[in-house]
């Protein structure tokens, strides 16, 4: 009936951009990840998954006797936030992403339950190697108020443009 199905073309960002290379990126770029509300769900689901169990995260009256305003999300949780496959960058580096290699953090400031977070990620260093680079992102997230409440850095292993023979 036509055209044989290939689930290479298939997916929500298939089409969606072409694939750069190592070398086709600079540093500056920004790759911004969709901002979302910390609702009781996603509190209630990362509890879930990391099996912390400390009141601090999920007993609202816990958390008003030890003078927080709401639930405290756990560090991870809004460091989650940050990862690349929440935005658009693995999408635009396509089969030239490698692997994700390091991760470092420092959690500045609380994020409650109703906070909204925006993630983003910066190229801030392009370090070429003889067919890959190490591309050094700077992880942010910012609350609804503009502080920084949490910052880090990230590195990929992408692959350099294959050489034409």
């Amino acid at each position: 009936m036509g055209v044989e199905f290939d689930p290479e073309r298939h997916g929500p960002t298939y089409g969606l951009t072409e694939s750069r290379y190592f070398e086709d990126f600079a540093v500056g770029e920004v790759f911004c990840a969709p901002s979302r509300t910390m609702t009781d769900a996603y509190f209630q689901v990362f509890q879930a998954a990391s099996g912390d169990n400390h009141p601090i995260h999920y007993d609202r009256e816990y958390c008003r006797r030890h003078g927080h305003r709401d639930l405290l999300a756990h560090g991870f949780q809004v460091l989650i936030q940050t990862c690349p496959g929440a935005g658009l960058l693995p999408h635009v580096l396509g089969p030239a992403l490698v692997a994700f290699i390091e991760q470092s953090s420092r959690f500045l400031a609380p994020v409650y339950a109703g906070d909204t977070i925006y993630p983003a990620l910066t190229i801030s260093e392009l370090t070429p190697q003889r067919t890959t680079g190490v591309m050094v992102l700077r992880s942010t997230v910012h609350n609804q108020d503009r502080v920084l409440v949490l910052e880090g850095e990230q590195k990929l292993l992408v692959r350099k443009r294959p050489s034409v023979s």
